[in-house]
């Protein structure tokens, strides 16, 4: 019988002849299927004590952010398994998202729990720590997500459980609000945000309802408080209105060129969309089997030419789905203590690092000798689609996200009054907007899922 060539040895007998550049060999190799289910466990970078919920690579993949729940924020020389830097966020709560700033690696920037948008200034030389940080702007809301311009060392996104969109540039002394996500005139809390890497103008975003929007910063109006309608939005079409299921929108992200939009819901399946399509146009793939209940649980791509899709689960597991297939081709435990929330590709070479409700963060190789078995997969999938049935039929506690962030903002602002003998809190001047969005905070979201944050 003959045999079938092995593609990653082909294409390293290719690349030791140079007839394969090295730019094209490590396209070729990473997005293996073969490398892929061989991913294990390599190493745990440990510091943390608390869930860690964001991890970033730098441009050139030499080092590895992670923040967390104690709210440092953590640099790690992942390939050492060794700590370079740690300090305090400036956050006084949950750190959801830190990022390196594109074309540098003393600059981070960051969101979280408390509504504020941070950066943090380190010192050249590594032992010497962060210099300084600031705040640049605060959301009335948690803010989770924010999205770098892959262009630019100093503008970025953010949006916020407020329903804002920031626009930041480290130029400036604060951000400024570009608008408010709205539905009908009822505000639209905010989970997450991407720019599409083709065309930095172009960013979407989703949240707490059933749409994942798309706008151009270049067609927006002046007036940051006027309703703005998106240049497109996608929606299978299962989840239109009418629909029994109220799915959020936990997640989204461009894949490497720009033509696809990848969207995660909360207690429903991952959906694949032709971002070249026509707004409101139908899913083109979805992924299945995983569980997204128990937070805001990010998706991404993995592979160079993003060939595979990668998310955790409720259920402490690690899902790859084949993009193309719909398959899953590896199946990992990602989490001791349940949750896999955070998936960060590292940049140029088949490695991924991820996080959750441990307080480490887990560093995957694919040095397994032989492909990860799959026992198990069946059984795992049948019982989150259970889990999954049974959470639709119970019902859910309509109390506002963003009343509890509320309530809980107020008590950290007397507590820092209190402190400090200061009335006036440091970020009083960083909104553009005190008063313009007193609508419903709920509106017609308020009986929906809530997405109850990591």
């Amino acid at each position: 019988m003959e045999r079938t060539a092995n593609p990653f040895v082909s294409n390293l007998q290719h690349r030791q002849l140079g007839i394969l550049s090295p730019m094209n060999f490590s396209r070729q190799t990473s997005g293996s299927c073969g490398l892929v289910k061989r991913l294990s466990l390599h190493n745990k970078l440990e510091h943390h004590e608390g869930c860690v919920n964001t991890l970033h690579f730098n441009m050139s993949g030499d080092l590895l952010a992670s923040g967390s729940d104690d709210l440092d924020i953590v640099i790690w020389d992942w390939a050492k398994g060794k700590k370079k830097i740690a300090y305090e966020s400036g956050h006084t709560s949950n750190v959801f998202q830190a990022k390196f700033m594109p074309y540098t690696d003393t600059t981070i920037v960051s969101c979280a729990r408390d509504g504020k948008v941070r950066v943090g200034f380190l010192h050249p030389s590594s032992g010497e720590g962060c210099k300084s940080t600031k705040c640049l702007a605060q959301h009335k809301g948690a803010a989770h997500k924010l999205c770098i311009q892959p262009d630019s060392a100093c503008e970025f996104l953010t949006c916020g459980e407020d329903g804002a969109v920031f626009h930041a540039d480290l130029r400036d002394d604060k951000a400024h609000k570009l608008f408010s996500c709205r539905a009908e005139h009822k505000r639209v809390p905010l989970y997450t945000i991407f720019t599409n890497p083709q065309n930095i103008y172009e960013f979407a975003v989703g949240g707490r309802d059933q749409f994942a929007r798309v706008y151009d910063r270049r067609k927006l109006p002046e007036d940051n408080k006027a309703d703005v309608e998106p240049i497109k939005k996608y929606c299978p079409h299962h989840l239109m209105e009418g629909s029994d299921v109220y799915a959020n929108i936990t997640c989204l992200v461009y894949s490497y060129n720009g033509t696809e939009l990848l969207v995660s819901y909360n207690d429903e399946n991952i959906y694949l969309f032709d971002s070249y399509s026509s707004s409101e146009a139908e899913y083109v793939k979805t992924y299945k089997g995983h569980r997204n209940n128990a937070t805001v649980k990010g998706v991404n791509f993995y592979g160079p030419q993003s060939e595979y899709i990668v998310s955790g689960s409720d259920c402490s597991h690690i899902f790859l789905w084949d993009k193309q297939t719909e398959e899953v081709v590896q199946f990992l435990q990602g989490d001791n203590t349940g949750v896999v929330n955070c998936l960060e590709p590292h940049p140029h070479a088949p490695f991924l690092a991820t996080s959750g409700l441990d307080h480490d963060i887990k560093l995957w190789l694919p040095t397994a000798e032989q492909p990860t078995d799959l026992d198990g997969l069946e059984n795992v999938i049948r019982d989150n689609d259970r889990d999954r049935e049974e959470d639709r039929q119970r019902p859910h506690d309509p109390i506002s996200e963003h009343l509890l962030w509320l309530m809980m903002n107020h008590i950290r602002r007397r507590q820092s009054r209190n402190e400090n003998g200061d009335p006036d809190s440091d970020d009083s001047d960083l909104t553009d907007d005190e008063d313009d969005d007193n609508d419903d905070e709920d509106g017609e979201f308020g009986n929906r899922v809530q997405c109850s944050p990591s």
